[in-house]
C-alpha cells in the first residue's frame, strides 16, 4: 500500500510528518511512504535527527501552500506544491491514500477540483471521530464547509451514516442536526430545513435536533452540522478535555491523599487520557471526495501523523469511497422510489 504523504505541511513540518512516516514504516512492512516537500530540506533534517529514510520516497516539490494562502488561488497558481502533486498522484493511480497536516481550505478545494467528488456530493466534508461518555461519534462536517446550503447537510447526514455503518460497523446509526433547540422550529432557516431534508431521507435513521449539552452523551452517532460549527464544537471539545484532564492531576498532586488514589486509578486514569487524547485518532477523512483523504490536525506531533497515516489504512482497506459511492447510490435508488410512488399515488 502506497500512501502520499505532505512533508511540509503543519506547525510542526517537516519533523512531524518525517518522524510519523519513519514509525509507520518501522512497524507496518506493507506500508510505502511517499514524502512530498522540498527534499534537500527533508534529507538534512532526517540526518541531524538520525530518522532513517528506509521506506520512504521522497517526491521534490519547490513550491508549498502556505496557511494564510487563498486556497483557490493557491491551487491554482501552486502547481509545485505537496497539496496540489499530491492529489494530481493519487487520481493517477500513484498512490493509495493522501495525508497532509497543511491548510484545511486548500486540500478542500484541490480535492474538489483535482480528485473530484463521488456521484450524488456536491461538496466533501470533514468528519472527525469526538469522544462522549460512552462511545465515539462523527462530527460531520468539522471544518471544510464554513457556509453550507439545506442540501449540503442532507448530505453530509448521508455520508455520516454510510461512514458509521460501513467503516465502524454501526447498524443503522442514530443521526442527529446539532441546534439550540430539540424543537423542529428552532434555528436559523438553514438548520429548519436540513431538519425537513433529514427527516425525509428514506433509510436514514435521524432522531431530529441534538443540543450542544446533549452532543456530548453520545446519543447521536451522528453529529450533523455547517462547517463552522463542527469546528467551534470541536475545538471547544479539546479544550475541555485538556481542562478536566489538568483539573484532575493537580486534585491528585494536591496531597499524599489524592497521590494514593491516583495511583490506585492508574490504569482507568491512563485510559481516560488515550481516549480523549486527539492524537490517537490522527486525523479527519475528507468524505465525499473520490479518494482516500485525510487532514491531519494543524499542530500535529510525530504520534498524530502516524495515527493519520494508520488511518488512511483502515480507509484504503475497508474500501471507503467505494462502499460509501455504494451505500449513497443505493439510499438514492430508494429516494427515487418512494418519490415515484407517492407520485403514483397522487395520480390515482
Amino acid at each position: 500500500m502506497k500512501i502520499l504523504l505532505d512533508m511540509m505541511g503543519g506547525d510542526n513540518a517537516p519533523l512531524a510528518p518525517l518522524e510519523g512516516a519513519a514509525q509507520v514504516i518501522k512497524a507496518h512492512s506493507d506500508i510505502e511512504i511517499v514524502g512530498l516537500g522540498d527534499e534537500q530540506a527533508v534529507r538534512a533534517l532526517a540526518q541531524e535527527k538520525n530518522i532513517p529514510l528506509t521506506g520512504i520516497t521522497l517526491v521534490n516539490c519547490t513550491q508549498n501552500i502556505e496557511m494564510d494562502d487563498e486556497p483557490a488561488l493557491a491551487i491554482r497558481r501552486k502547481k509545485d506544491s505537496p497539496t496540489v502533486v499530491g492529489l494530481s498522484m493519487l487520481r493517477d493511480g500513484e498512490g493509495d491514500a493522501f495525508v497532509s497536516a497543511g491548510s484545511t481550505g486548500a486540500l478542500h478545494v484541490g480535492s474538489s477540483l483535482i480528485l473530484r467528488t463521488l456521484k450524488g456530493i456536491k461538496r466533501p466534508a470533514l468528519a472527525c471521530m469526538v469522544p462522549s461518555k460512552e462511545k465515539n461519534y462523527l462530527l460531520v462536517d468539522c471544518g471544510a464547509n464554513a457556509e453550507c446550503r439545506p442540501d449540503m447537510l442532507q448530505a453530509f447526514g448521508i455520508m455520516g451514516s454510510c461512514y458509521m455503518n460501513k467503516v465502524n460497523g454501526v447498524a443503522d446509526p442514530v443521526v442527529g442536526l446539532a441546534n439550540n433547540g430539540a424543537e423542529e422550529t428552532k434555528g436559523p432557516p438553514l438548520y429548519q430545513q436540513a431538519h425537513q431534508l433529514l427527516k425525509e431521507t428514506p433509510g436514514l435513521n435521524f432522531m431530529g435536533n441534538i443540543e450542544p449539552r446533549d452532543v456530548p452523551m453520545g446519543y447521536a452517532d451522528v453529529v450533523v452540522c455547517d462547517g463552522f460549527t463542527g469546528n467551534v464544537i470541536l475545538k471547544m471539545t479539546e479544550g475541555m478535555a485538556k481542562m478536566i484532564l489538568t483539573i484532575l492531576k493537580g486534585m491528585f498532586k494536591k496531597n499524599i491523599g489524592g497521590m494514593i488514589a491516583a495511583l490506585l486509578l492508574k490504569k482507568d486514569l491512563f485510559a481516560l487520557k488515550k481516549r480523549m487524547d486527539s492524537e490517537e485518532v490522527g486525523g479527519a477523512p475528507l468524505l465525499g471526495a473520490k479518494c482516500p483523504v485525510i487532514k491531519a490536525h494543524g499542530s500535529s506531533s510525530g504520534k498524530a501523523i502516524k495515527n493519520a497515516i494508520l488511518q488512511a489504512k483502515t480507509c484504503v482497506e475497508k474500501d471507503l469511497c467505494g462502499t460509501m459511492q455504494a451505500a449513497l447510490n443505493e439510499m438514492n435508488a430508494r429516494q427515487k422510489a418512494t418519490e415515484q410512488t407517492a407520485s403514483a399515488e397522487s395520480q390515482e
